[in-house]
């Protein structure tokens, strides 16, 4: 998931955007009012945290101008401020949800996290079940049938963009767009190198290619134990 964060102390936005990055999300970061709300509008992002107090245009004007736009991109606000009035007048203005700083990093990632699963239309799980696959995104474990299946951060969050529209073919663009933050400007033939990694892992039938227009992930069934010799014939195990 592509994340940015509206955050003009610059420290605390460098420590944020490195945890969530170790995370699995690509982040984004930008310090002024105007600038973010500029990079939300492109409607790239699955989540936007957004301080208040900014220079340029602040949180509450942030938040309000992409409401009134149609945005409908989550919103976590983040302010120095506390009291009923200043949260209350951050969820009139649109935002999802609201934390007052200082705040707990673990917090952070748990509201993140909750945001995103409301926004996919789920339930509160953090489970997403395709067939024989099982990913838990809370605590970043797949399990085929069984089996658990160890990837990357890289691989899990490609996996994660497949999983969520599984039956749906997601484009190698979106892919990118989703994975890899803003700055990334290398090879967008990187998608194929971490496709071909899931499959090694979960089996070659397990991503299919459209050619022309991206990958869908498929439901593979059957159940089997963590041995290769109760494994069915598309699954190999992890090298």
């Amino acid at each position: 998931m592509r994340l940015l964060i509206v955050e003009d102390e610059k420290r605390l936005a460098r420590s944020l955007a490195a945890g969530l990055t170790a995370e699995g999300f690509a982040v984004d970061v930008v310090h002024d009012g105007l600038e973010g709300l500029h990079r939300a509008a492109e409607g790239t992002y699955d989540l936007v945290v957004l301080d208040i107090m900014l220079p340029g245009m602040n949180g509450y004007r942030v938040c309000a101008a992409l409401r009134a736009a149609g945005h409908e991109t989550p919103i976590l606000m983040l302010t120095a401020k506390d009291g009923e009035y200043d949260e209350a007048e951050g969820l009139d203005t649109g935002a999802d949800d609201y934390l007052t700083k200082p705040f707990s990093y673990v917090v952070l990632v748990a509201r993140i996290r909750a945001l995103l699963r409301r926004r996919g239309g789920g339930s509160a799980s953090p489970v997403v079940t395709v067939g024989a696959l099982r990913m838990d995104t809370a605590a970043r474990r797949v399990h085929l049938g069984e089996a658990e299946i160890t990837l990357t951060t890289k691989e899990f969050a490609v996996l994660e963009q497949l999983a969520l529209r599984s039956g749906q073919v997601v484009s190698k663009a979106d892919i990118l767009e989703h994975v890899w933050d803003f700055a990334y400007d290398g090879d967008p033939n990187i998608v194929e190198v971490y496709v071909s990694a899931l499959r090694r892992k979960l089996g070659a039938a397990a991503i299919r290619t459209v050619r022309g227009a991206g990958y869908r992930l498929e439901a593979l069934g059957g159940r089997y134990g963590p041995g290769p010799r109760s494994a069915p014939p598309w699954w190999s195990p992890s090298p």
